[in-house]
């Protein structure tokens, strides 16, 4: 993956976009096929005016309320064509897939990453869809490492007929972590992540997390250097893109919604009234 920054300005009426520039590398962990090549993005752009708290007054076409679920399963790898300032002011995305095209409609949920994102446009001929990214996106998540040849994990919403083949995700990301280790044992891999206290509270040894929103079991959880730890086996490694990631870089997490609604109820007196009743 390479290094990229290229600065943009949100609201501008004439924006000038410098698309960031990609290099391609041969990973060591993700394929045994030595020409195996991806091209992805390991340093943050610089889209610093997304940062700051400012009220848009451009209307755009996200969901207010998402209602979509995810398994963690993801269903294929697409490749980032285009991304940048929309005509509307917002901020779009534009991805090279194919499967997750399979009946598509406008106002779909792809997760990306293991972000829930809505679909704005798309062009089945040219095998690419289109969403978008509010400042609040970019500001939570890894996105803003992405740059143009960087590689995203995908999946569409489950139907109702889908087998729940990992677990629960909503694709609304909790925070990032931070790949701190990587080390292969056999052909498997070992990946060690640091996250914030706020995250690790929710994090167990042998529940469920999704990492760039794959769904993971977590391995064990050291508290004392902030960091869990699981392993991707050899098929997944070919599947998903944290084996193509390198120390240092984000993750996007998404913990286990279970282990905060508990703490929500234990919070709110809602054991001790139902003792006292």
């Amino acid at each position: 993956m390479a290094v990229s920054s290229f600065s943009l300005t949100l609201f501008s009426k004439t924006p000038k976009i410098g698309l960031p520039k990609t290099l391609s590398f041969n990973s060591r962990t993700a394929s045994p096929n030595p020409c195996l090549k991806f091209n992805s993005i390991f340093r943050p752009s610089t889209l610093t005016l997304f940062l700051p708290t400012q009220t848009p007054s451009i209307k755009t076409q996200f969901k207010s309320h998402i209602c979509c679920l995810f398994t963690g399963i993801v269903e294929e790898v697409g490749e980032i064509k285009q991304l940048g300032i929309a005509e509307n002011g917002g901020f779009d995305m534009r991805i090279g897939a194919k499967t997750v095209l399979e009946g598509v409609k406008l106002g779909d949920s792809i997760a990306v990453n293991g972000t829930c994102l809505t679909v704005t446009q798309f062009d089945t001929q040219l095998s690419e869809f289109t969403v978008g990214l509010a400042p609040e996106t970019l500001r939570k998540t890894s996105l803003i490492e992405l740059g143009r040849g960087s590689v995203v994990n995908l999946e569409r919403a489950v139907l109702p007929t889908s087998r729940m083949g990992g677990h629960f995700v909503q694709g609304h990301v909790d925070g990032t972590g931070e790949i701190v280790a990587k080390d292969p044992e056999g052909d498997s891999l070992w990946i060690k992540v640091r996250a914030g206290r706020d995250l690790l509270r929710y994090i167990v040894p042998k529940g469920f997390i999704a990492v760039d929103g794959t769904s993971l079991t977590v391995v064990d959880v050291f508290d004392e250097e902030d960091c869990f730890n699981f392993m991707l086996v050899a098929y997944t490694q070919q599947k998903v893109v944290i084996p193509l990631k390198k120390v240092g870089q984000k993750v996007n997490l998404e913990v286990d919604i279970l282990g905060k609604y508990v703490e929500r109820l234990l919070s709110s007196g809602f054991v001790e009234s139902i003792r006292s009743s």
